[in-house]
C-alpha cells in the first residue's frame, strides 16, 4: 500500500500568518513515519503565501485554497484542499447525512440533534424543517427531480417529503428495525430501503406499499447501492411474475453492505443472489464505479474494489488508515472516500496525487455529496463544508 501524507487540519489559517508553521507527516506501512513542517515566509500581494518545507518534503504548487506537497523519498504527493466555505449553523449536533439537489440549489441534512433540514446550498440558509420522524433520521436524499426528499429513521419508517412546503406526503411502514440506507430506482416511482432488521425492501411510492423483500440477510444492512448490471452478468429470474407496479427494476443489481462482514449482490427484479464476498470486517458502505466495477468500505479501513463478473479476489484493496470507511462515492474517473478519523480524499485515475479534503480534525466525516465541481461533507463537529474543485 502506498504512503499516506497528512497535514495539520487548520493549515490554511496557520500558513497565512508570517512565520506560521503547520506539521506534515508521511507514513508508509512497515516504516517509521516521517515528520516535517511547512512554514510561511510571507504573503504575496495576490493573497497567496510563500511556503517553505522542511527536509524531505517539497511544495510543488500553492493557491489560495490548496497546496500540493510531495515526499520524494516515498514517491508520494498529495494536494491538500481547504474548504471554500463552511456552514456551522444548520445543526446543533453531529450531522450524519447530507445530499444536494440535482440542480445544485438545495441541500438536505439530518443530525443527531433529531432534526432534518433543507437549506440553500450557496449559503447554508435554512429553508425548511422536515418534522415527523421519531428519534434520529439516519439517511436523507433528494429524488432526481430535486423537489422531493426520501428519508429513513431509527423509527423504522421511510418517508417522502415535499421540498417546497415540507409536507410529508408518504410514510412507509414494514421494517422491524431502524432504516440505515436508501436508494431510488430511476426517476423514483419505486424506492429501496435497508435496515437493522437485516432486510432490504422495495416500495411503490404511488400506493405507499411494499412490493417485496429484495434480500433477507439475517444481519443489519448498513449500506446499499443500485446499479445497472453489465449484460454479461447473470441476474437470475424471478420466481413469480413481477408486479406491474415495479418500474425500472429489470437489469439492475443491488449491493448490500452487511454488518456480518459480507458484501452481497442481488438481482433487483429476480431477488436472486448474484455474488457474496467476505471482507475483513463489517461493511459500512458501497457504490458502483461502472456496470462492472464496485467499491465497498469496511469498519477496519479497507476499501475493496471488486469486479462483479468475478468477486473471488478483489481487483485491489486501498488502505490509508485503520479508521472506519463511512462513505464512498464515484467522482469523475475515480472516487471520493471519507473515514472515521476525519479524512476525506479523492483518488483519480489520471492524477498522480491524492486530493485530501481537509479541516475536519479527527472528527468522522459521515457523508459526502457532490454537485458538478463542488463537494459537500458533513461531520461530527456539526459542520457542513463545501470544497471547490474548479482549480484542480
Amino acid at each position: 500500500m502506498a504512503a499516506t501524507m497528512r497535514i495539520q487540519s487548520d493549515w490554511n489559517q496557520v500558513l497565512r500568518r508570517n512565520e506560521g508553521e503547520a506539521w506534515l507527516s508521511c507514513r508508509s506501512p512497515g516504516k517509521s513515519t516521517l515528520y516535517g513542517s511547512l512554514t510561511c515566509q510571507g504573503v504575496g500581494s495576490d493573497g497567496i503565501p510563500e511556503i517553505s518545507a522542511s527536509e524531505g518534503f517539497f511544495v510543488n504548487e500553492i493557491t489560495k485554497k490548496s497546496i500540493l506537497v510531495s515526499c520524494p523519498h516515498e514517491n508520494v504527493s498529495t494536494k491538500f484542499l481547504a474548504p471554500y466555505t463552511s456552514f456551522c449553523r444548520i445543526h446543533q449536533k453531529s450531522i450524519i447525512c447530507i445530499d444536494i439537489s440535482s440542480g445544485g440549489g438545495l441541500g438536505v441534512s439530518s443530525s443527531t440533534d433529531g432534526t432534518m433540514k433543507i437549506w440553500q446550498a450557496a449559503n447554508g440558509e435554512i429553508r425548511r424543517l422536515l418534522e415527523g420522524h421519531v428519534y434520529d433520521v439516519n439517511c436523507c436524499r433528494f429524488f432526481p427531480s430535486g423537489l422531493v426528499v426520501l428519508s429513513g429513521g431509527m423509527d423504522a419508517q421511510l418517508k417522502i417529503w415535499s421540498a417546497e412546503d415540507a409536507s410529508c406526503v408518504v410514510t412507509f411502514k414494514g421494517h422491524k428495525g431502524g432504516i440505515l440506507d436508501t436508494a431510488i430506482v430511476d426517476r423514483g416511482r419505486n424506492v429501496i430501503s435497508s435496515s437493522r432488521d437485516g432486510t432490504a425492501r422495495l416500495w411503490d411510492c404511488g400506493k405507499s406499499a411494499c412490493l417485496g423483500v429484495v434480500a433477507d440477510c439475517g444481519s443489519p444492512v448498513n449500506g446499499i447501492a443500485l446499479g445497472i448490471a453489465d449484460n454479461t452478468i447473470n441476474l437470475g429470474s424471478p420466481e413469480n411474475a413481477p408486479s406491474e407496479r415495479e418500474i425500472g427494476t429489470e437489469g439492475k443489481i443491488l449491493l448490500l453492505a452487511r454488518e456480518d462482514k459480507k458484501l452481497q449482490g442481488v438481482g433487483l427484479q429476480s431477488r436472486q443472489p448474484v455474488f457474496l464476498f467476505v471482507g475483513s470486517d463489517a461493511f459500512n458502505c458501497c457504490t458502483f464505479l461502472s456496470s462492472i466495477y464496485l467499491l465497498a468500505g469496511t469498519q477496519d479501513g479497507n476499501i475493496y474494489q471488486l469486479d462483479v463478473r468475478n468477486t473471488k479476489a478483489p481487483v485491489q484493496i486501498i488502505h490509508r488508515s485503520g479508521a472506519p470507511v463511512l462513505c464512498l462515492l464515484p467522482y469523475r474517473d475515480g472516487f471520493i472516500a471519507s473515514q472515521g478519523d476525519g479524512t476525506c480524499f479523492i483518488i483519480q485515475q489520471d492524477l498522480d496525487h491524492v486530493i485530501d479534503l481537509t479541516e475536519a480534525d479527527c472528527d468522522p466525516v459521515y457523508k459526502v455529496a457532490t454537485w458538478e465541481k463542488q463537494i459537500y461533507t458533513c461531520c461530527r463537529d456539526e459542520m457542513v463544508r463545501r470544497y471547490q474543485l474548479s482549480d484542480l
